[in-house]
């Protein structure tokens, strides 16, 4: 289902594969999200995939179908779905081609891609493929998006392998591994997996929120890859920010709130040698910048700092619903993602059913 890990599951199965199989394949046969390589449009997942897991497939049959901007619009006026069919069976063909397993990443829902004929649950059938759905923590909710995504798959003749339960929240994780197996085995469901929720894994570097954002880099290009674990927002006295600022903070605080930006510089410079990333970003708002005294201090700390002219509000706003992928140059997710399929994964297990 959408943004519960698919893509973060997909790379953590391929790397365990890998310890089993010498080649292992990957496609994701529509793509919503896609970037330009070399001059082609390809899903950004499968571009990521290439990159991290180092696969060696033709980029473009990892991804061949981009859904780009007027292609449902195109497609309602125009069908063409033998067409699209043939692109993906083609691409599935020669990816699969010496493989000794193929990871096929979907896209949403079962019912994704209805509207252009390509749903996740007809794409499945085109390819032969049986399905492990991913689905959030909790309890009730996953239970019942598992059974409705379930019988669109079936009604399409195929098979669920099982289901893998992504971010849970470590405080309740017992509870929730024990009642949901329960609930599905009840309901005739394998549960392949249930993993803990890792923030680490959704916290951005200040590199993404400028690429995401196209915020301006006023200084600090050096630190671009410090992560962000919180967000201050600073529309409050300075003495209280004290507060709220730890670790890895990112401050959005007008650039003319000269008291807030001193205090927070002050509290960084006093911590450098025990945490060299208290504040792990700034964001100045409101197109303004402060004296040019405490430009120079700003500039010392090699804090990186972007600049925008929007309110703090909206440029919080932002950040906070940037979607957040791991990137080929991010080393401790990667690692922390291999282990946690591992070890709250039953690979062979699916193995044994696919």
């Amino acid at each position: 289902m959408q943004n519960d890990g698919k893509t973060t599951v997909a790379m953590g199965l391929i790397f365990n594969f890998k310890q089993r199989f010498k080649n292992i394949g990957f496609i994701k046969p529509i793509g919503q999200r896609y970037l330009e390589e070399d001059g082609q449009k390809v899903d950004e997942d499968s571009v990521l995939i290439e990159d991290v897991c180092g696969m060696d497939c033709a980029i473009k049959d990892m991804s061949p179908i981009a859904v780009e901007k007027g292609f449902t619009e195109k497609y309602i006026t125009r069908p063409n779905k033998r067409s699209i069919d043939k692109q993906i069976r083609d691409s599935f063909r020669r990816v699969a081609r010496n493989r000794d397993l193929v990871v096929i990443e979907g896209t949403g829902h079962a019912g994704v891609g209805s509207v252009f004929d390509h749903s996740n649950a007809n794409v499945a059938k085109l390819l032969g493929a049986r399905v492990i759905l991913v689905s959030s923590g909790g309890i009730g909710r996953p239970i019942d998006e598992i059974m409705l995504n379930k019988a669109l798959f079936e009604k399409e003749g195929v098979g669920l392998a099982g289901v893998i339960i992504n971010k849970v929240k470590k405080e309740k994780f017992q509870k929730i591994k024990r009642l949901v197996s329960k609930g599905l085995k009840r309901l005739g469901v394998n549960v392949l997996g249930v993993m803990p929720y890792q923030p680490a894994l959704s916290f951005p570097t200040m590199r993404q929120i400028h690429e995401e954002t196209n915020f301006k880099i006023f200084s600090g290009n050096g630190c671009l890859d410090n992560y962000i674990a919180r967000i201050v927002i600073g529309a409050m006295e300075p003495h209280d920010a004290l507060n709220y600022i730890t670790e890895n903070s990112l401050l959005i605080t007008p650039g003319d709130r000269e008291d807030l930006i001193m205090t927070a510089l002050g509290l960084h410079i006093s911590k450098a040698q025990v945490c060299p990333t208290q504040i792990a970003g700034m964001i100045l708002t409101g197109g303004f910048l402060p004296h040019p005294g405490v430009i120079e201090v700003m500039k010392s700390t090699n804090i990186p700092i972007l600049l925008t002219g929007k309110d703090t509000y909206a440029a919080a706003s932002i950040i906070h619903d940037l979607t957040v992928k791991i990137r080929p140059q991010d080393g401790d997710k990667i690692e922390a993602v291999k282990n946690m399929v591992k070890d709250y994964v039953a690979i062979d297990e699916i193995l044994r059913l696919i």
